[in-house]
């Protein structure tokens, strides 16, 4: 890629703080290698695959709550089954309808004034969604109806957009669905395991004849990153979302996405 270690370990930790709140990993991504000057044959790779470095962070942090879900799964219990049974359908529609806009989803991924513009949309969105969301009939993964695991699935789907941010589509989806704050945000962290390995494995399947050494290189160090990050990220997040709900995301979404805006507009 002929980066400098600098600008991957920069572009790391870009994804690990961004990729479990609602302001888009990709796009800051893709914003912070227009403004780095990170530019490559590889760089949509690159950007998709160092985000199993954050769903690694997940699967750490939850590593006790998968483990009962499989030991469940075993014994055909209705929870464990349900839990299943909802992150597949939260994950379905975007693995179906990604493997077919993969192309222009990568095209999409060249434009950094789509990821500005779908930032400030994007932070619309979660205020008035915020406001208008006061009934909740969902306070656990479990608890949540098929149809409920579908519906998020299929608004998870907008996220291809760049900038409109994958968790906040699919924790946005959630509240609109009645779904509790808490159980919208572990929703997202969940139904992202499956969503960005597939995603990754279709990325380096689409790619990886082309990545060189060090291009493979590049992609692990911001893979250990990102992680690192992450482990970080997840627990505040939480914790911020319970106490203040998500405008606060949706505030800094909307100006960033103005800054950036002006700023590309005005090169």
């Amino acid at each position: 890629m002929g980066a400098s270690l600098l600008t991957i370990i920069l572009l790391g930790i870009v994804e690990g703080v961004t990729e479990f709140i609602p302001v888009s990993s990709t796009g800051h991504l893709v914003l912070a290698a227009e403004l780095l000057g990170f530019d490559s044959e590889a760089e949509g790779t690159f950007e998709i695959v160092i985000q199993l470095g954050a769903i690694l962070a997940v699967i750490v942090l939850y590593w006790r709550r998968f483990w009962d879900v499989l030991v469940g799964l075993f014994r055909w219990s209705s929870g464990p089954v349900a839990f299943t049974r909802n992150v597949l359908l939260g994950f379905l529609p975007s693995m179906a309808i990604g493997a077919v806009a993969y192309e222009g989803i990568q095209r999409m991924l060249e434009t950094p004034e789509i990821v500005a513009v779908a930032l400030i949309v994007g932070g619309i969105a979660i205020l008035l969604i915020e406001r208008m969301t006061k009934r909740v009939t969902t306070e656990s993964v479990e608890e949540m109806g098929w149809k409920t695991a579908l519906g998020i699935g299929l608004i998870q789907c907008l996220s291809m957009i760049p900038g409109v941010s994958r968790s906040g589509a699919t924790i946005m989806g959630a509240l609109a669905l009645g779904v509790e704050r808490k159980t919208a945000a572990e929703f997202s962290f969940f139904v992202a395991v499956p969503t960005m390995i597939g995603a990754s494995a279709y990325a380096m399947l689409k790619s990886g004849a082309q990545l060189s050494a060090g291009d493979l290189g590049d992609i692990a160090v911001g893979f250990a990153v990102s992680f690192v990050v992450a482990i970080v990220v997840i627990k505040a997040f939480i914790g911020i979302v319970t106490r203040y709900g998500f405008a606060p995301f949706a505030w800094y979404r909307i100006v960033i996405g103005t800054v950036a805006l002006v700023w590309l507009m005005a090169r």
